[in-house]
């Protein structure tokens, strides 16, 4: 792995990183995949960055700590501050019903349907078939085109009984952000987080993605060799769920922030709120394999695991070309966040490596 950025020299006493380091450098080249980045970083400053590999793999330019990448998923955790902006705000209530915040809004099929709540969308905790019309957003189908299907959504469970995944319908968090504020999605994440952050290039959408320069492209292994892939603009309509780009330099100050680094953007109160579990998560999910693992629960737009008596918040993501995993451990003040532009079962294990280094 080539280290083309080394921002500071490592400063936990109590965490070690060079284990990480270490299986992340073996593990990638193993893996040769085609490029990527990843920091480390306490709330007051990035302990470590590095970049590896190319932006295309049969093309010249290296991954920098500017290249952008899709974060897939991890957009949940923007989406989950966004939310929570409106609600201090008093823009917005947690307990507010969504069919009354959007009245024309018909959301599952059950009878409780109309008592499902703000923060139950943004919980995934809203009763309802897990993982609902995801199989669209893979055919390609849009999510103005879907919402139409709303009320055909089966319940599972009543609203706050149970846990399930979801990205259609966690992207009625733009929905009600929109009709909150008056402000679009994408313009009121800009306003509010990335700008006071100074996440310089990240942004929401499509767009934003095919027009820069610097963006690294997505990769699929066919027939034992890394091929650059297309990119299937659907996923990018669930904005909340799944429609930002961001570089390793930005999402290294996000992962700062998450862990109290800039107060006057996210406050400690704000934090709690954002990382307190909701709803526990049953077993199934990759990450109820890590080794010590005793809890695991989704907050507001988080992950929420305890590991061996060890509280830590994370999120992943995973699109077309693309894997990324972010975590952090508060009691520690320390965070990491990797980024790859191929489609990597590496990712699945960068948590509990990263782990590895408490001490």
């Amino acid at each position: 792995m080539c280290t083309c950025a080394l921002l500071s020299s490592f400063a936990k006493a109590d965490y070690d990183p060079a284990p990480f380091l270490d299986w992340l450098d073996a593990t990638v080249s193993d893996a040769d995949i085609p490029g990527g980045a990843v920091a480390i970083v306490s709330r007051d400053r990035v302990l470590h960055m590095q970049t590896f590999g190319k932006r295309t793999v049969d093309k010249s330019p290296v991954v920098t700590s500017n290249s952008l990448f899709r974060i897939a998923s991890m957009s949940k955790t923007f989406a989950g501050a966004a939310a929570t902006l409106v609600v201090d705000n008093q823009q917005q209530s947690w307990d507010a019903k969504m069919s009354d915040i959007l009245p024309s809004l018909h959301l599952g099929n059950g009878r409780s349907y109309r008592d499902i709540t703000f923060r139950q969308v943004a919980s995934h905790s809203t009763g309802l078939m897990p993982h609902s019309y995801s199989n669209l957003l893979d055919d390609g189908v849009e999510y103005s085109n879907i919402k139409p299907r709303f009320s055909e959504i089966p319940a599972v469970c009543k609203p706050g009984q149970c846990y399930g995944y979801q990205n259609v319908v966690f992207s009625l968090i733009a929905d009600v952000v929109e009709e909150s504020t008056g402000e679009g999605y994408g313009e009121y994440l800009e306003e509010k987080l990335f700008r006071p952050l100074g996440m310089t290039t990240a942004s929401t959408g499509l767009e934003p993605y095919i027009s820069s320069s610097d963006a690294t492209s997505p990769h699929r292994r066919v027939r034992g060799k890394w091929r650059p892939t297309s990119t299937n603009p659907a996923y990018y309509s669930t904005a909340p769920a799944a429609g930002i780009n961001a570089s390793i330099f930005d999402m290294a100050l996000w992962v700062r922030a998450n862990l109290g680094g800039f107060p006057e953007v996210l406050s400690e109160e704000f934090l709690h709120e954002l990382h307190t579990p909701v709803i526990e998560t049953p077993r199934g999910n990759y990450f109820n394999r890590w080794k010590g693992l005793q809890k695991a629960y989704y907050g507001i737009g988080w992950r929420v695991f305890d590991i061996d008596g060890v509280r830590v918040v994370h999120h992943g993501g995973g699109v077309r070309g693309y894997r990324s995993e972010m975590a952090f451990i508060p009691s520690a003040d320390v965070g990491m966040v990797v980024l790859f532009n191929g489609e990597t079962n590496v990712a699945n294990e960068a948590v509990p490596n990263f782990m590895n280094g408490l001490r």
